[in-house]
């Protein structure tokens, strides 16, 4: 047999990490340039069209169900049936995939883990190629981990017990700078899928499971088309039967909201549910009718709990239509994380924690995210409790739902305003994460709630939005730009005298700080903070 033919892709700007060729083979590499010289055009076409749509946003405030799609909102058809690995997901811990974290989700006894190379993962090359590495070990146990402070090692309990892997890659937005062919970088999320399920496609089905993927920022019935497409493709390129791979879509944006059934149906012989993502939901709603008016302005974030009207048609639409298909809808993120001194502070989280999954059980959803290990239990009870035996609750149609097209947009439909105190809050927050994600850490524990890139999205999302709409807060303060900065300053000069000097100076705090002021008080709206925060990342 014949060597293969050399990669057309070139690793550029790279320092090699250890093992990396047991990832980034000639095979897997032409793998990769495959997919990406067949479906990139098609992916910059449909951003471009990303593009169009918030400009027609921005001209008539307004969002409604796809008239040229009724056709199929009205069909009679199902999803494939969930594959067993798949079929009871009443718990699911979320994660990035670095060494230890990857023993202790899967260790976690919830049935699910969202490995994640988004959101929770700053897109370092280090991280992107040895989180890679680290799934692979996994599946081959010879993954351990001794913390390099305490000495505490960590192993993988029996396979039995283990979660099964659900892969999250990179949005379609986000470029791989250290892959290019021809000059040109090659979307993130292809150089996550493709090594991932090059390495592991037939190993997972030699383990009784399948290559499984949660596609996040879906922002149409056309993007889930081009991954239904990628699916097809690289299933006959590995040799491996069609409908092996298995997709839970979130539906994470507010366009995504209006096409949940089309995207299902694009989907359908690999669709497995689809997730209610809440920050991201936050964080599209606002970014879409940033420039709506006052009736668009969101509250704090804090303020926006999952029983606003607005956020209730969300969610119950979501289990209808997963239900109606036969798909499974997957709750939102349980995102606190145990305090180790503070009982009361856990105390009062844990009863937060239970009442959200008994909302979430009791509204037919058939899972739910954590952050942490210790929340798995209380948010299994909740499921349990309700689902006793059962795998799931597909079988509740929820055909009492009905949700009109302006329900989903009735921001106004809250009682909350902004306050003074969720500016600074969003200043807190935006800086603390920005600075670690810069260092190259995605998933951030912060103020006792595990936090990620939606985490600063929204934040910097509602600076901009506040200012943008005049808002005046209570205690009469008019949310300005001169505002924003003076809350910043402070806020630097409070993390200065918290962490000291030293740790101040090694840190990237000004950095960080002046991220979130460019991404907040910027008249050019970016849309994603992660774009100018990768051109600062190191690595």
């Amino acid at each position: 047999m014949s060597a293969p033919a050399p990669s057309p892709l070139a690793i550029v700007d790279a320092e090699p990490l250890p093992r990396q060729d047991e990832v980034l083979t000639e095979a897997a590499l032409a793998f990769v340039a495959e997919l990406h010289r067949r479906f990139t055009p098609r992916r910059d076409e449909l951003l471009a069209r990303r593009g169009e749509r918030r400009a027609e946003i921005a001209r008539t405030s307004h969002l409604d169900f796809l008239p040229e799609t009724a056709q199929i909102r009205e069909g009679d058809w199902q999803v494939a049936p969930a594959p067993a690995a798949l079929n009871d997901r009443r718990v699911e811990i979320t994660g990035p995939t670095d060494r230890k974290m990857t023993i202790n989700a899967l260790n976690s006894g919830a049935r699910v883990w969202l490995a994640d190379f988004e959101d929770a993962s700053a897109p370092t090359w280090e991280n992107v190629v040895l989180g890679q590495l680290n799934l692979i070990d996994a599946y081959e146990r010879r993954i351990d981990f001794t913390d390099p402070k305490s000495g505490k090692s960590y192993a993988l309990k029996p396979a039995g017990e283990l979660a099964t892997v659900v892969m999250r890659p990179r949005g379609w937005h986000l470029e791989e700078r250290h892959l290019q062919i021809d000059g040109r970088a090659v979307p993130g999320a292809l150089v996550d899928f493709g090594l991932y399920f090059f390495h592991n496609a037939q190993r997972l089905i030699d383990l009784g499971k399948g290559p499984y993927f949660y596609l996040p920022k879906t922002e149409s019935h056309l993007e889930a088309r081009l991954w239904n497409d990628i699916f097809v493709f690289a299933q006959d390129r590995v040799g491996i039967p069609q409908g092996t791979v298995r997709a839970t879509v979130l539906i994470e944006t507010i366009t995504a909201a209006y096409e949940m059934e089309e995207i299902l149906y694009e989907l359908r012989d690999h669709a497995a549910g689809l997730n209610a993502g809440r920050w991201d939901y936050l964080f599209s709603i606002v970014k879409n009718f940033r420039d709506g008016g006052e009736k668009f302005v969101l509250p704090d974030r804090n303020a926006v709990t999952m029983t606003a009207p607005f956020m209730r048609a969300y969610t119950e639409l979501l289990v209808r239509t997963c239900h109606k298909r036969g798909a499974h809808a997957i709750g939102g993120m349980a995102a606190f994380i145990p305090s180790r001194r503070d009982a009361e502070v856990n105390k009062v989280a844990f009863e937060k924690v239970k009442a959200d999954k008994d909302r979430e059980a009791g509204d037919g959803f058939d899972g739910s995210w954590v952050a942490h290990p210790d929340l798995v239990p209380i948010a299994m009870a909740s499921f349990d409790a309700v689902l006793g035996d059962k795998p799931n609750q597909k079988d509740r149609l929820r055909e009492d739902v009905s949700v009109a097209p302006g329900d989903l947009i009735a921001i106004d439909s809250l009682d909350a305003k902004p306050t003074y105190e969720g500016l600074r809050n969003a200043v807190q927050v935006g800086i603390r994460y920005i600075e670690a994600w810069l260092r190259g850490l995605g998933a951030v524990a912060i103020f006792n709630l595990m936090e990620d890139a939606a985490t600063a999205e929204i934040s910097r999302s509602q600076i901009w939005q506040w200012i943008n709409a005049g808002v005046v807060f209570e205690n009469g303060e008019l949310a300005t730009a001169d505002l924003t900065r003076r809350v910043a300053a402070e806020e630097l000069a409070a993390i200065r005298a918290e962490v000291g000097e030293e740790a101040f100076a090694g840190g990237k705090w000004q950095q960080a700080h002046d991220l979130l002021l460019q991404v907040s008080l910027d008249a050019d709206y970016a849309d994603f903070l992660t774009l100018p925060a990768y051109d600062r990342l190191v690595g």
